[in-house]
């Protein structure tokens, strides 16, 4: 069962809701061929049994078939099934009226007509719950309804009772209704399960771009002006000396002055841009995973009065695991914690929905790399090599793997010197769900 296991936890949840659509309406193929086709076998004999059985057979294989091409077109990876919607509608057709007149011209048992009629029902409920899948929503109503009246005017022509044929009709129409309505539920949930998926992506994607028209902006601030002023002092410098002026040593060393400032300028704002404060990330995920609909939990320490290259690095670990925790997986429950142990600050951080030891997933959250969760393995700055780097510039670690029971488990542990172990750091805070 580890193999099948993989291969579930591997999707994504959009996948396996579309995985769970396509196999609910896989499945009702099934239940026709074998517990009416099959079981038509006994009361109907060997010769019209297998005659059945063959027609039965044939319009679960093009249900089959609808089914999939249907989804496909729901999802726009092809051009709506047409055709096969005409077959499936034409099959559904020609094995009701063939169970009519097996009914009617058939042995003359009450057992062959039982059969018939299970046959009879079935065909005309699940036909058009399946054409359902592929066609607009509007149509498919007016598709189960269509059935329904053609199987009144098929009975009524063979001279059938009135009361007879309309009570046919009926429950022919309230199975293709509600089947149809399935159908319709299960699109839309479908489309809707992929439109969050990508609104949430969409999501991530605009955050970056924000941050980087930030740290845009905020440079253009620091260098607009002493750039300008650099140009301007260097062109009257240039002048000054065509001119054997003194004054245009004076200028260069204004320009000089300003050039430095500048880096330093930048410098500060790279450094800013580049460190993490541990408060406002631990803030920042809640925010985020909430907003996805994973609970999220802050529980330990507060981390007032660490230093500021540790609450960086922190805020770092912070933020990779909760990018981790919506980009992998399937979470629905994270869990922070922070405290101060024998000199050393360490900050774990828990979350579920992800495989078993050995599973082949793994990462901050379920990632398929063992060794970085956000796709870079070996990459310096992001993943989980790029935080054991930063950790290890201030002799701390980073450990991180499954601790059973569908646990992901990422702990970093950073030492404090002895006067940077702050009361404050100690206390404990209440705990903050999201």
């Amino acid at each position: 069962m580890r193999g099948p296991g993989r291969w579930w936890r591997r999707k994504s949840t959009p996948e396996k809701v579309e995985t769970y659509t396509r196999w609910s309406f896989h499945s009702f193929a099934v239940v026709e061929f074998f517990f009416v086709g099959v079981t038509a076998l006994t009361p109907l004999g060997v010769r019209l049994g297998g005659l059945v059985l063959l027609m039965v057979g044939v319009h679960a294989i093009v249900c089959f078939a609808t089914v999939s091409r249907a989804l496909d077109w729901t999802r726009g990876r092809r051009p709506q099934p047409v055709r096969l919607l005409w077959t499936l509608a034409t099959v559904t057709a020609g094995v009701a009226v063939a169970t009519i007149g097996i009914a009617e011209r058939g042995p003359d048992h009450e057992s062959v007509g039982t059969a018939a009629a299970a046959v009879f029902g079935v065909v005309l409920i699940f036909g058009p719950g399946i054409i359902a899948l592929g066609v607009r929503p509007r149509w498919a109503f007016g598709i189960a309804g269509a059935f329904a009246a053609g199987t009144c005017l098929v009975l009524l022509a063979l001279g059938a009772p009135a009361l007879a044929a309309i009570l046919t009709a009926v429950s022919v129409l309230s199975g293709g209704v509600f089947l149809a309505f399935a159908a319709v539920f299960s699109v839309w949930l479908l489309n809707a399960v992929y439109e969050i998926d990508e609104a949430r992506e969409n999501r991530a994607r605009l955050a970056v771009a924000e941050e980087r028209l930030r740290f845009g902006r905020d440079l253009h601030d620091v260098m607009g002006r002493n750039l300008a002023v650099i140009a301007l002092k260097s062109e009257l410098a240039v002048q000054l000396a065509e001119r054997g002026r003194p004054e245009a040593v004076a200028q260069m060393v204004e320009v000089q002055r300003l050039a430095r400032e500048s880096q330093r300028e930048v410098r500060e704002v790279v450094r800013g841009y580049r460190e993490a404060d541990l408060t406002s990330e631990l803030a920042g995920a809640q925010g985020v995973l909430a907003a996805a609909g994973i609970s999220c939990t802050v529980s330990g320490g507060t981390p007032v009065g660490l230093p500021a290259g540790v609450q960086s690095a922190l805020g770092w670990v912070v933020r990779e695991a909760a990018t981790n925790v919506l980009r992998h997986g399937d979470a629905q429950r994270c869990e922070v914690r922070l405290g101060v142990l024998e000199g050393r600050v360490v900050l774990t951080v828990e979350n579920d929905g992800v495989a078993e030891a050995g599973s082949g997933s793994s990462g901050s959250s379920g990632s398929s790399s063992s060794s970085d969760s956000s796709g870079s393995s070996g990459s310096s700055g992001s993943g989980l090599a790029g935080l054991r780097e930063r950790l290890a510039e201030i002799d701390g670690r980073l450990e991180a793997g499954p601790a059973g029971k569908g646990l992901f488990r990422l702990t970093a542990e950073i030492p404090l010197p002895p006067v940077a172990v702050p009361a404050a750091a100690v206390r404990s805070v209440r705990e903050v769900s999201a």
